[in-house]
């Protein structure tokens, strides 16, 4: 197949949102299970121009939100970023229809030039990687940037006339007190930052921390002390107006992330660029985690995409639990029905609501009317919540013909 043909074929409908993944960082942090890749020795030219013409095959006209993500985006220059940008404007008109245009910084790469050339493309939000205010922590991390940078780059960014800034954090980190976090926190709050998103340390599957706690070289918090971090980062930040939206992420009204609501509502989306997954219907796919093969076949006007599948009804109700649940509102027994593409909802003949009683009956979901939501024993818990209701895509027997969209 073809990348026109692929084009066609999962054309997405005016609207959709629209992420576009950029591999490229200054180092690989310890921690990170994305596709990422240091920038030096790289073909960033050449894998840029491969973007920007999947851009012009997949991209949907009209996105209603644009979200740059990787990697680093700000890595690249001025110049690089005003061609990507010029790029989606012509392909898709965001500049005219986007309510969001976010795009992922890291300290070491971000200035008051870039933060204003940023604004005046159409950006109207930056997240912002601070991730530590610890100098042994951030070097822990393998982040290239010092503590100092950080507060220049927010300030940067501030300067240059952003209104809408996130700053990421991780906490419960090897060593780390709770008291050192707490002080680390009040000075992020300081900022006046309108959104946090702050992460409970996780060591993921191939990547170097993991490989290391494996090995014994880190020594991870226990469960009790997570559980501290856990609930004094989320009452402290509602202390402060920046109410506990989804598990992580907390925000000033009217600065939630929009883009990130439609990936918890288990909508559609487009993604370009290498490894980026699209979601259209009721169909998946990813593209290739591999810079020089996405190049190629870009260039040999081949399909970029390495995988796709059609989950199963069940599978889809399961997901959509499991992702509505991580937001704070919850979400009712007929929304999730509803994003699976089930029709003509029948409690009867839903199989999540046994899965729901059950959570409810052990303490970890509660139901205010029709919406389910994570109870305060049940949020330290939502992963193991989620597991729940994702075995429902291990069903034999599949949904009857007359409940499918």
């Amino acid at each position: 197949m073809t990348a026109s043909g692929a084009g066609r074929q999962f054309e997405a409908p005016p609207s959709t949102p629209l992420y576009v993944h950029l591999p490229f960082c200054a180092a690989k942090c310890h921690y990170c299970d994305f596709f990422s890749v240091p920038a030096e020795g790289q073909d960033v030219e050449g894998t840029l121009a491969a973007v920007e013409l999947e851009i012009r095959l997949r991209a949907p006209r009209a996105p209603r939100t644009l979200f740059l993500g990787g990697g680093t985006p700000s890595l690249l220059s001025i110049s690089q970023l005003r061609r990507l940008f010029d790029a989606l404007q012509q392909s898709t008109g965001f500049r005219d229809s986007a309510v969001e245009v976010t795009v992922e910084c890291n300290p070491e790469s971000l200035d008051e030039d870039k933060a204003r050339a940023l604004l005046d493309l159409g950006v109207t939000r930056l997240s912002i990687g601070f991730q530590s205010l610890r100098g042994e922590t951030l070097e822990l991390f393998g982040r290239v940037h010092g503590v100092d940078q950080s507060f220049r780059a927010f300030d940067a960014a501030r300067r240059a006339g952003i209104k809408s800034l996130n700053i990421d954090l991780i906490y419960a980190n090897p060593g780390q007190t709770l008291e050192q976090w707490q002080a680390d926190l009040r000075r992020v709050l300081a900022l006046e930052p309108e959104h946090i998103s702050a992460y409970n340390l996780t060591f993921e599957e191939d990547t170097l921390f993991r490989r290391w706690l494996q090995q014994g070289r880190l020594q991870p918090q226990s469960d009790d002390a997570e559980l501290e971090f856990f609930w004094w980062t989320r009452e402290h930040l509602a202390s402060t107006a920046r109410v506990a939206y989804e598990i992580s992420n907390f925000a000033l009204n009217g600065h939630q992330c929009a883009h990130n609501i439609n990936y918890w509502n288990n909508g559609t989306y487009v993604g370009v660029g290498p490894s980026a997954v699209s979601k259209l219907g009721f169909e998946r796919s990813g593209n290739i985690r591999h810079l020089g093969e996405y190049r190629r076949r870009m260039a040999q006007n081949e399909d970029p995409r390495d995988w796709d599948e059609r989950p199963s009804a069940w599978a889809r109700l399961g997901e959509s639990w499991w992702l509505g649940l991580r937001r704070t509102e919850g979400l009712s027994a007929l929304e999730a029905w509803t994003r699976a593409g089930l029709k003509d909802w029948r409690p009867e003949a839903d199989p999540a609501l046994e899965i729901a009683q059950r959570s409810s009956e052990q303490g970890w979901l509660g139901q205010v009317g029709e919406r389910w939501a994570l109870t305060r024993r049940g949020w330290p818990l939502a992963d193991a919540v989620a597991r729940e209701f994702l075995r429902l895509g291990q069903l034999n027997q599949p949904a009857p013909a007359e409940l499918l969209g």
